[in-house]
């Protein structure tokens, strides 16, 4: 039993990590800002986003267990290199987006727990970050190792808090049938679909499976452990939700900080709460802030042809950059912190409608494909997917405009 046990969690690399990377601070803030605010209503929001998520994530996994090439090495190839450039780089400043929140989220938590500035901790947690991206033997290994322990970590916490705030389970229930909203709540409602829905970090999947190893033969297992993955990104976001609208809710409480969300695990940890949940915050955003920096890196190196593999100079190269990018705007940000959040996970939407045509065009072509590529049902879901990014990318495009000319 344990030995069947132990090959199933070994077989949940990607999955692990996907869900590690898309589950950073932001996804943290909005998802207790908006249970909050909203209560249980946009529930149905998280399982949009996941469906999309998980449409996406499978058909680069298909093409991952298929081809010892890179994903953007074969749009380059049989679409044009300017397509795979495109596409590097909008992956690269979608990744950059989430990397400026992931810093931000660092420092709150670290000065929740030690009551240092912030503004401190990314100049510390940086250089940590880019030694274990150039000093780790094999950094697929590092990645999936420590994503999976922080993943479990923070599950565990949301899931036993549940079971002492009691929340209402016919409500919560109810807050995953779709209604009507209004204008004012599409900020917040992109935000929460940029928790799940993450096209740059879907497309990258493919690279995963084949750091891996996984061939064809792994193809359902692989498929398996992606959906497990999304499934746990959704649940936490889920929980965190539950909770806040149980907790939160009911107080008044207008999320400003890391402690006011820590309120959260007051019902199960008590005075500990604020320091739990600071500790859990900042391994949110240490898990994010690698891997998402990883992914933005690599796929803009592959799309300009200097490299696909994690363990190569030009990936790693780009990937510091985006740690140091994400750092110096953390640093000398000044603003509303939690708004600043919420509006860096929207806007890591902005890039990804090209990453979405890409990653169609492939699957759908029967000389790369053969047999496994999309069948129709997959096709219509896919294509409700990139209405539903291309919509709010149409959406955050006009509040992003608004909010650079405050």
């Amino acid at each position: 039993m344990n030995f069947k046990i132990k090959n199933f969690l070994k077989a949940l690399g990607p999955g692990f990590i996907i869900a590690a990377v898309v589950l950073g601070p932001g996804s943290i803030t909005v998802s207790s800002k908006i249970g909050a605010t909203h209560g249980y209503s946009l529930l149905w929001v998280i399982l949009i986003g996941a469906i999309s998520m998980s449409v996406y994530t499978t058909m680069s996994v298909r093409y991952g267990v298929l081809h010892e090439k890179s994903l953007l090495t074969m749009i380059s190839e049989k679409y044009a290199k300017w397509f795979s450039v495109a596409i590097g780089i909008c992956s690269f400043l979608a990744a950059l987006s989430f990397q400026f929140g992931n810093n931000l989220g660092v420092g709150m938590g670290m000065q929740t727990l030690t009551g240092i500035n912030e503004t401190v901790w990314p100049l510390i947690f940086t250089p940590l970050a880019i030694l274990l991206v150039f000093y780790s033997k094999n950094l697929y290994k590092a990645l999936e190792q420590i994503m999976m322990f922080m993943v479990v970590i923070l599950i565990l916490a949301f899931i036993i808090n549940l079971v002492f705030i009691r929340p209402d389970l016919e409500a919560a229930a109810m807050g995953f049938i779709p209604r009507a909203v209004s204008g004012e709540d599409f900020n917040e409602i992109a935000a929460l679909v940029g928790t799940t829905f993450v096209l740059h970090n879907a497309f990258f999947q493919s690279y995963l499976v084949q750091g891996k190893g996984w061939k064809l033969a792994d193809m359902s297992k692989s498929i398996r452990d992606t959906k497990i993955g999304i499934f746990l990104l959704a649940l936490i976001s889920t929980l965190v939700v539950i909770t806040a609208a149980a907790t939160l809710k009911p107080l008044g409480i207008s999320v400003n900080s890391a402690a006011d969300m820590a309120i959260q695990l007051e019902m199960l940890l008590g005075s500990y709460a604020k320091y739990i949940f600071g500790f859990g915050f900042i391994a949110a955003a240490f898990s994010s802030l690698v891997v998402n920096a990883v992914t933005g890196g690599g796929l803009l190196a592959d799309g300009m042809g200097m490299g696909s593999s994690m363990n190569e100079k030009m990936p790693k190269v780009f990937t510091a950059v985006i740690l140091l990018a994400g750092m110096v705007i953390a640093v000398f940000f000044k603003g509303n912190v939690i708004y600043a959040l919420i509006m860096a996970q929207a806007s890591s939407i902005l890039g990804v409608p090209l990453i979405a045509i890409g990653l169609f065009l492939v699957l759908n072509n029967k000389d790369i494909m053969g047999r496994y590529r999309n069948n129709t049902l997959q096709n219509l879901m896919a294509l409700a997917g990139f209405v539903l990014i291309s919509v709010l990318v149409y959406f955050m495009y006009g509040k992003l405009i608004g909010y650079l000319t405050m």
